[in-house]
């Protein structure tokens, strides 16, 4: 992956709504338990970064995944991850596969809007018992004359609360086995039949988070995404993107972390002398950031190959592996090194070593 002018460009951009949209309004927000989504996403698309990868005919930049890299790593400075994740949703996980297999009518009629920021959208895979094995999911949607009427549960839906439609993966048939009978469908989250339960968290506070039911909800038929039976080979081939990006917004969260624990090991005094200039700690530091600098290189270079057109399905999920324990690590030595101030919460460091646990 090479980085351009368009790339600063846009980094640019993102890093200027992170420092006056977002991180002064994190503290207030991850107090009230909630992103003012609505108002976020609105904001987000009027600037045009909801769509960077998204046809320029549904008002998205038409540009290559690398741009979206881009736009996650700068969501990364974020002083809360449950910013990053929520937005994530919105850009890059409840939109590609409506972007790629979505008929025109139903682009026109849910992505243009999410795009624009003017609906949030989320998206329903996880149940009870079937969260990494996708493919044991058991909501069903029946054929009724031209519907489908669906029956089922879904947890820990990121936006769920908030969202004006969900992009939810059912079962749509008893053959095929279980990789050939899920499909994709477009819900309207408005619908009498769906009750929501908002889920308490260890982490990523303001990003709501739900377990919703569906009790008979009608949707046309004409809201499948894509070909029927076909939901669980998009959703795979989605996750490439998604796995991508969560090791981008990693990538700034961690040095940013690491940054301050400079700062505040540099001013705190122990024994006479500041806790950075204790060999252990300097060298630690500088080991951290090291293993950091290798993650953005194995990102950049899933990226470079996703973009040229390889699949990437190995590398990413290196990519996503390694975030996930690099960012426990981080998370964990930096805590370390802040005392007991790292057990309060008037800092970023306690927040990460919650946010960056899920």
């Amino acid at each position: 992956m090479q980085e351009t002018q368009e790339h600063r460009e846009l980094r640019r951009t993102v890093a200027a709504i992170v420092e006056n949209h977002i991180n002064p309004y994190v503290d207030e927000w991850e107090e009230n338990e909630e992103i003012p989504l609505h108002e976020l996403c609105r904001t987000m698309g009027q600037a045009g970064v909801l769509g960077i990868s998204k046809p320029t005919e549904y008002g998205g930049m038409g540009l290559d995944y690398s741009y979206e890299v881009v736009f996650a790593e700068e969501m990364g400075h974020a002083k809360a991850q449950g910013v990053s994740t929520a937005i994530g949703v919105q850009s890059n996980m409840a939109t590609p596969a409506l972007a790629r297999h979505g008929s025109d009518e139903l682009r026109a009629e849910f992505l243009a809007p999410a795009i624009a920021g003017e609906v949030v959208g989320c998206v329903g895979v996880t149940e009870e018992g079937s969260g990494s094995d996708v493919s044991s999911v058991k909501s069903y949607a029946r054929k009724d004359g031209d519907d489908y009427v669906i029956t089922g549960n879904k947890m820990f839906i990121t936006n769920s609360l908030q969202a004006d439609w969900m992009c939810m993966l059912c079962n749509t048939s008893e053959d095929n086995g279980p990789h050939r009978n899920k499909t994709l469908i477009m819900v309207p989250m408005n619908d009498k039949g769906i009750s929501k339960h908002k889920l308490k968290k260890l982490g990523l506070l303001c990003s709501d988070t739900g377990h919703i039911f569906f009790d008979e909800v009608r949707v046309p038929q004409r809201n499948r995404v894509g070909e029927e039976n076909m939901g669980f080979m998009y959703q795979m081939e989605q996750f490439q993107e998604e796995r991508m990006y969560a090791g981008a917004k990693a990538i700034r969260s961690m040095e940013r972390v690491i940054e301050e624990t400079i700062e505040y090991t540099r001013e705190r005094k122990v024994f006479g002398q500041s806790v950075l200039d204790n060999q252990v700690v300097h060298f630690r530091l500088a080991e951290l950031q090291t293993e950091v600098e290798a993650l953005r290189s194995l990102l950049h270079r899933a990226v470079g190959l996703y973009v040229g057109g390889e699949d990437v399905t190995r590398l990413a999920s290196m990519v996503k592996l390694k975030a996930g324990r690099l960012g426990r690590e981080v998370g964990d030595s930096c805590l370390q090194y802040w005392g007991g101030m790292g057990y309060t919460l008037e800092n970023r460091v306690s927040r990460y070593f919650r946010d960056v646990r899920l």
